[in-house]
């Protein structure tokens, strides 16, 4: 019986393996219309497919769909649709075939509908299997076809999808209609639309590949900070890689409340809004390693793609070292070496708990990702740069558009090396654990790993054995790492005593160093108040929030002080300095009590759903904190709920699961049911009865 659950699964996949070799789809050309008011899409849809040998049923994934005016070679023919799938098993012939039909959808997942009205963003995430939830297509990634997408939208938005823009024509007063259509073919799964109102800024690559850059049009004095060094990075890929860009045009947009930091659609990468920076932010958290992953994903992953989940480290593993290589170039040696240092550290820590090798499936995601640029790091060392780079160029030139495995990889390092590929493999893919040994070897070759190593043996040390070291290190050009340890060393001892090593660490340009002081120094005496509010001044807003918090909590008698330096403060995406602001404008006694009501309706608009969901949970946080018996904000827990992004309802459940604890607030939820629409109220149900 255990094994039935397993069986089903796998019969889909059967039968579509079945029909990959039996049935060959050409090219998709779709006519796409979207209702944003009822959130639905309909398309007119024509496919070009080969039947190559005798077949019973043609299948097409489509799921929650309706079809109408179907027709295969010009005929109206019979077909079934089983909810999950588009079924033809009439009307087709051996040889070239034309299948022609409209369908429309109301989509639970994968096409997303974000706000309203001018605001309004309309966006996909297929990730692997979802396309089908809003266009016809094949969730088994080697049904691979040549993708035009024609989509219909209002004239005073932008529309985006995947290949090369053709055409924009006017539908009528009110409507544009955009033409993509790709010259290759790729995975369903990388097909795409974004829409919203985006400005828009071009580059082009040393090799003549235009580069279009999109941020929302309020977002548009930050299209510096979001987008440095894209072209740079493009250009390294181009020549470390040794196959140019296969897609002919690359893209990239930002939207609101995207499910993670970025997603490879072939020619057209779309990421989180929270990468979205200006000059400060970007100091601290940026674009860069994102960009250049979801870059480096036009080569591994979308001109060549893995044919199961198994070699999925062929794609995420090869994206995620491809942009630690790219930082090496823009960063140097030790920032590259520090970072890999840091991804040992996650490895060696989560190995106590997941047992799961990179070759897979089900493998986590830190497996696939970390691990996987572990294991290519590794190879890259053995068996030399030059050749490494020999096999990879090789490998993509001889499976460009085609499905690839582990042992097609391998075999392209076996022909330019004779290193061990078969203890490789065992060791690093099929085997659960991290290879600590091997991997600090490595990093040991680097003199800044050696020495961060060597600062990391003192930290039992008394500070007199080590106080010269901390000394000369602390004023040396060493990469900022080794001076962060020196300061978490030195966090528990008495101020005095640590003095002189913070003054020479508050002398740093390096906004890191001196964020480890504002980090390290919880409690010090007036005296150093001057040098302490110099933080506030730091280009960093993190740095800024720090110390907003550390001088509002130490010296209450300068509270308006610091209030009216940071009164117009708004910080990163998630408005960190404003709402933690706010918050303390209300928690001061006696600050603007006439303002009071104003903050306060402030910081609960921030919790509404006119926000994105980083900035409704920071807001909810701290409204909690300032009085959690409001029922307005306890009724802003509920939306949250039925979020299309799991962090955001997952925040939501864990709250009011640790609230209904209390007989209070679960009474308030339960007599709140009757008034909420039936998805937040189901939503809602299953918590206060599990």
């Amino acid at each position: 019986m255990r094994r039935l659950p397993f069986l089903f699964l796998l019969f889909p996949y059967f039968l579509f393996s079945q029909q990959l070799q039996k049935v060959d789809f050409k090219t998709l050309n779709a006519t796409l219309s979207l209702d944003t008011a009822n959130k639905k899409i309909a398309g007119k849809t024509t496919y070009v497919f080969e039947v190559l040998s005798t077949i019973d049923t043609i299948r097409i994934d489509a799921k929650n769909m309706s079809f109408s005016n179907l027709k295969i070679n010009n005929n109206t023919v019979e077909f079934k649709n089983s909810g999950k799938e588009l079924l033809l098993f009439k009307g087709f012939k051996k040889g070239k075939n034309t299948l022609t039909f409209e369908y429309e959808a109301t989509p639970k997942q994968t096409l997303y509908f974000i706000g309203e009205k001018e605001n309004l963003q309309i966006w996909t995430q297929g990730q692997g299997k979802y396309t089908s939830h809003w266009l016809p297509s094949f969730d088994d990634v080697n049904e691979k076809v040549i993708f035009g997408l024609t989509i219909s939208f209002d004239k005073d938005f932008t529309v985006l999808s995947n290949g090369k823009l053709k055409k924009v024509v006017d539908v009528n007063q009110a409507q544009k209609q955009w033409e993509y259509q790709m010259e290759k073919p790729m995975s369903s799964y990388l097909a795409m639309l974004a829409i919203g109102k985006f400005a828009k800024q071009t580059e082009t690559t040393a090799s003549g590949t235009p580069l279009e850059m999109y941020l929302s049009q309020e977002d548009a004095s930050k299209f510096e900070y979001t987008y440095k060094y894209s072209k740079t990075i493009f250009d390294f890929f181009e020549s470390e890689i040794g196959v140019k860009y296969p897609w002919g045009i690359y893209r990239q947009v930002p939207v609101k409340d995207f499910l993670y930091g970025g997603m490879e659609n072939t020619t057209s990468t779309i990421f989180s809004q929270d990468y979205v920076v200006d000059e400060i932010g970007f100091n601290d958290r940026n674009y860069i390693n994102v960009n250049a992953h979801e870059l480096a994903h036009q080569w591994f992953g979308d001109l060549i793609t893995a044919t199961s989940g198994k070699h999925h480290w062929l794609q995420e593993g090869f994206a995620t070292y491809y942009a630690l290589l790219a930082e090496k170039e823009l960063f140097g040696e030790d920032h590259f070496n520090w970072e890999m240092y840091e991804i040992a550290e996650r490895l060696q820590q989560a190995s106590k708990t997941d047992t799961i090798p990179l070759m897979n499936e089900k493998a986590s995601a830190l497996t696939f990702y970390q691990k996987g640029a572990w294991a290519l790091h590794v190879l890259r060392e053995n068996v030399g740069a030059n050749n490494f780079n020999k096999a990879v160029k090789k490998y993509l030139e001889k499976y460009a558009f085609k499905n690839v495995n582990t042992a097609d990889f391998l075999a392209e390092i076996n022909a330019v090396s004779k290193y061990d590929t078969k203890n490789f493999q065992e060791i690093w893919l099929e085997k659960s654990g991290f290879e600590v040994t091997e991997a600090l070897g490595i990093l040991q070759k680097n003199k800044f790993i050696k020495n961060y190593l060597d600062v990391l043996s003192l930290a039992e040390k008394p500070l007199a054995e080590k106080q010269q070291i901390f000394e000369e290190t602390l004023k040396s050009e060493a990469y900022y790492p080794i001076k962060e340890e020196i300061l978490f060393q030195l966090q528990s001892l008495e101020f005095p005593e640590k003095l002189p090593f913070i003054q020479i660490a508050m002398q740093s340009k390096d906004i890191k160093v001196r964020q480890a002081v504002a980090k390290t120094l919880n409690k010090f005496p007036t005296e150093f108040l001057p040098d302490f509010e110099t933080f506030l001044d730091d280009n960093s807003y993190v740095t800024k929030e720090i110390a907003l918090n550390v001088l509002w909590s130490q010296f209450p008698d300068n509270r308006t002080k610091y209030l009216d330096k940071s009164r117009s403060w708004i910080g990163m995406n998630d408005k960190n300095l404003r709402i933690l602001w706010l918050t303390m404008a209300l928690a001061t006694k006696d600050f603007e009590p006439q303002n009071k009501l104003g903050y306060y309706d402030e910081l609960l608009g921030y919790a509404s759903p006119n926000y994105e969901s980083s900035i409704r949970q920071n807001a909810l946080i701290n409204l909690l904190y300032i009085n959690p018996n409001d029922t307005n904000v306890l009724r802003m827990l509920v939306n949250p709920l039925t979020h299309h992004k799991w962090q955001f309802s997952k925040f939501a459940r864990d709250k009011i699961r640790e609230l209904i604890k209390k007989e209070k607030y679960k009474l308030f939820f339960s007599e709140l049911l009757p008034s909420l629409q039936e998805n937040e109220k189901a939503a809602l149900e299953r918590l206060l009865n599990p």
